[in-house]
């Protein structure tokens, strides 16, 4: 495969969303601090790592909840979702964060299921996002079968006649697609992945996985690797802007297209309607798939007039017994708060979608059956 590691710009896009996130917790949008009625925490610094899908969104609650409750200090890092699973499991984070929930099989260290709880916390959407001249937000139409061209390779140029029957009226340019991927162990790549295995047939034979080795052909596009979702949205880049590849289209979780003012397609759904990806489209999605567990837990492809096609959860990983008592109380008073109509108000700020109410409550009751080492429940 041809594959290259584009990290020019990785860091100002870092920039805007951490910037904007730690903004956001003091902005009239938000609730004060002091909203909620929430256990208070011990004193102890955390440590987490793994889905950048989750980054913007952790680092403006975090950070909300440390105004709060100064005593709590949580540096979350966004490695993706493999190194975040692996790490959690080497014992060297308080918690992981993947957009797919581990396999039993790669947590031996908390012993599988029997010692591990995963909890959804986030959901949100994915976007197409592109870079092509004279074409704005949300005017590229795409269809499963466009998409599924592309990825596959049977598409490979802007003016292949498969847009023109979606898109009669755009002037698209007679120029290579250059298609840009996650290049590590990514959820939001299971999450795409997921969804193309929905969507593609028999012409998509990778199935779905947190890492694949993308397809090229000849006639098909430039096949390009970036590091995490701030990584995949610089390479993209924006029409006209400094950096990024012109004439590319990669998937990009929606909260870096909208910090970034990226342009993205609008996605033809399950029910024929095409829909520009949003927070509503992806609660739209959840609605239609309830009740999520780590066994069944894809919302890809929902049916619904107003479901965003390649939306899905993401999900944290800890242990049902804590070894420190005082770090496991305070995770499990954050994530309490982060469960709440309050917390989950920095996700909706982020253009995330709030989790429904059902599993909020879900969440909540699971996390009471959290313990020490000596069986006391920390939560509370």
């Amino acid at each position: 495969m041809r594959t290259k590691a584009l990290r020019a710009g990785v860091g100002v896009v870092s920039a805007l969303l951490i910037a904007g996130c730690g903004s956001s917790s003091t902005s009239g949008t938000n609730p004060s601090p002091s909203a909620a009625a929430v256990p208070t925490p011990p004193a102890a610094s955390l440590v987490g790592a793994g889905s950048t899908f989750d980054q913007p969104v952790f680092n403006a609650a975090f950070f909300a909840y440390n105004q709060k409750f100064s005593q709590v200090q949580v540096n979350y890092q966004g490695v993706g979702s493999g190194a975040g699973i692996s790490q959690y499991d080497k014992g060297t984070t308080d918690f992981g964060a993947s957009d797919v929930p581990a396999k039993y099989k790669d947590l031996p260290t908390l012993g599988g299921a029997t010692g591990t709880l995963q909890l959804p916390v986030v959901l949100g959407t994915v976007g197409l996002a592109y870079n092509i001249q004279g074409v704005a937000n949300g005017q590229l139409k795409l269809t499963p079968t466009t998409i599924c061209g592309i990825v596959t390779g049977k598409i490979g140029k802007w003016s292949d006649p498969a847009f023109k029957a979606d898109n009669p009226s755009l002037s698209l340019p007679d120029a290579k697609i250059t298609w840009v991927h996650r290049n590590e162990g990514s959820g939001t790549t299971y999450i795409v992945t997921d969804y193309l295995t929905h969507v593609c047939g028999a012409d998509w034979t990778l199935g779905a996985a947190k890492q694949v080795t993308w397809p090229t052909t000849a006639s098909g596009p430039t096949v390009v690797g970036a590091q995490g979702n701030p990584g995949v949205a610089a390479a993209i880049g924006t029409p006209g802007g400094n950096g990024g590849t012109p004439n590319s289209i990669g998937y990009v979780e929606l909260a870096y297209i909208i910090q970034t003012n990226m342009t993205q397609a609008t996605l033809k759904n399950h029910d024929g309607n095409f829909v520009l990806p949003s927070p509503a489209g992806a609660t739209a999605a959840a609605n239609a798939i309830p009740n999520p567990t780590p066994a069944s837990f894809s919302i890809v492809d929902a049916p619904g007039k107003d479901s965003a096609p390649i939306s899905g959860y993401s999900w944290v990983i800890l242990a049902k017994q804590q070894k420190d008592a005082t770090k496991g109380k305070a995770l499990v008073d954050l994530l309490y708060w982060f469960d709440t109509s309050e917390g989950q108000t920095y996700a909706t700020n982020l253009k995330y979608a709030p989790l429904p109410a059902a599993i909020q409550a879900s969440n909540q009751d699971l996390l009471k059956t959290v313990t020490d080492s000596t069986g006391k429940v920390l939560l509370g």
